[in-house]
């Protein structure tokens, strides 16, 4: 059945405001359902779990709900998902939970292509014991991660790989595989995030080979909530506890606090949502979740090329990395033109797109000295009308 772009949009009360959103980076929009569970979840679930009210009863089921969510979107065990508030909160509760030994006289690997919510806490971690850390470099022509690289930088004292699956900035996709493969081999940690990626394809912790994959729902339509998912739940166990409560257990151990109910309500309708993108998919949650991420990156890939062949034909305008493997993200310079400049003409003509993203790798690239790059993505709710619309206003810069 071929993608029914009319009934996503339906979804979406917001598109109903006349602007095009090519900003997913900071967040898609909501779809109702979302909303509503959201809203209920604040109702009915105003007390965290721990008593023996129907309330906090009803809020215990939801922390097993969503994990079970959040599992059958990576293929995971239940007993392996950590939830947060955010990807900068679980990696600064994974720094505080890794051991001494992971820390003194070892080294950490890290990306330029990461984003800061990774990297900060890891550097932050990394300067609290004097640990090395090691840069993996993009490559400054097309914004890729070179993955030959890691056999280089990856040694026997190497406690930690962070690298994301999908550039934030460029939609660049990293081949894990080698990378898993040199951090298996040195015994370290591989901790990939997937959270630019998550909208578009089907994920699979077996497949990936990470010790640990990071998720953000914000980016697929899901509150701003979060989710650090361990390929074997038993490694939760070599960790030291973060949360506040000395009886916290499995992956409760590195929740400092527990999430509001509505939120995690919320974020469980948000991956009923992806599984329902395909009408004709059915299964369980896991298989509909597959099947739907499938026709989505299909539709959105056929736009994808839409998109960057449209861009590519301005005279005006340079796309990094034209010709990469990538989600639907994608980052361009207007010739002369600052990227901030650009960002208001599109918003006076009602496009929301995104300029001075903080991103190393664009830093890397060298679009700070020449005003900035203008980065945009695509969404299940984006059509080619909108594409047209972003290259008019684009061609307006002569």
């Amino acid at each position: 059945m071929p993608f029914d772009i009319a009934s996503v949009r339906g979804l979406f009360p917001a598109l109903g405001d006349g602007w095009i959103y090519l900003d997913p980076q900071t967040g898609m929009q909501i779809p109702d359902s979302v909303a509503s569970a959201v809203s209920t979840g604040f109702r009915s679930l105003p007390v965290v779990a721990g008593s023996r009210s129907p309330q906090a009863r009803a809020a215990a089921e939801t922390i097993e709900n969503a994990r079970r969510a959040v599992a059958d979107l990576l293929g995971a065990d239940p007993a392996g998902v950590v939830l947060g508030s955010s990807r900068a909160a679980l990696m600064s509760a994974l720094a505080d939970a890794l051991p001494l030994s992971a820390w003194l006289n070892r080294n950490i690997v890290l990306s330029r292509s990461d984003d800061e919510a990774v990297l900060t806490p890891a550097l932050t971690g990394a300067a609290r014991h004097g640990t090395q850390v090691r840069w993996a470099e993009i490559d400054v022509e097309d914004g890729t991660l070179p993955t030959w690289q890691f056999a280089d930088i990856i040694d026997d004292r190497t406690s930690l790989v962070a690298v994301t699956l999908a550039s934030s900035v460029n939609g660049a996709i990293t081949d894990i595989g080698p990378i898993a493969g040199h951090a298996r081999a040195a015994r370290a940690r591989l901790l990939v995030d997937a959270t630019t990626a998550a909208p578009y394809v089907p994920l699979s912790m077996d497949e990936l080979g990470a010790d640990a994959v990071l998720v953000s729902a914000e980016r697929w339509g899901g509150p701003r909530v979060a989710a650090l998912v361990f390929a074997d739940p038993e490694q939760l166990g070599s960790l030291v506890r973060v949360s506040m409560n000395p009886k916290a257990a499995g992956a409760a151990r590195l929740e400092p606090e527990p999430l509001p109910g509505a939120l995690l309500a919320g974020l469980i309708a948000s991956i009923e949502y992806l599984a329902g993108l395909d009408q004709a998919a059915a299964g369980t949650r896991r298989e509909r979740i597959t099947a739907s991420m499938d026709a989505t990156f299909e539709y959105v890939h056929r736009l994808l090329y839409y998109l960057v062949n449209s861009l590519s034909h301005l005279s005006n305008v340079r796309v990094i990395g034209p010709d990469v493997h990538r989600v639907p993200v994608v980052s361009f310079v207007v010739e002369g033109v600052p990227a901030t400049e650009v960002c208001v003409r599109l918003s006076d003509n009602g496009i929301a797109a995104l300029a001075e993203v903080p991103s190393r790798a664009l830093g890397a690239i060298g679009v700070d000295e020449i005003g900035g790059a203008v980065t945009v993505g695509l969404s299940p709710y984006s059509t080619p009308y909108e594409v047209d619309q972003l290259v008019r206003v684009l061609g307006s810069f002569g």
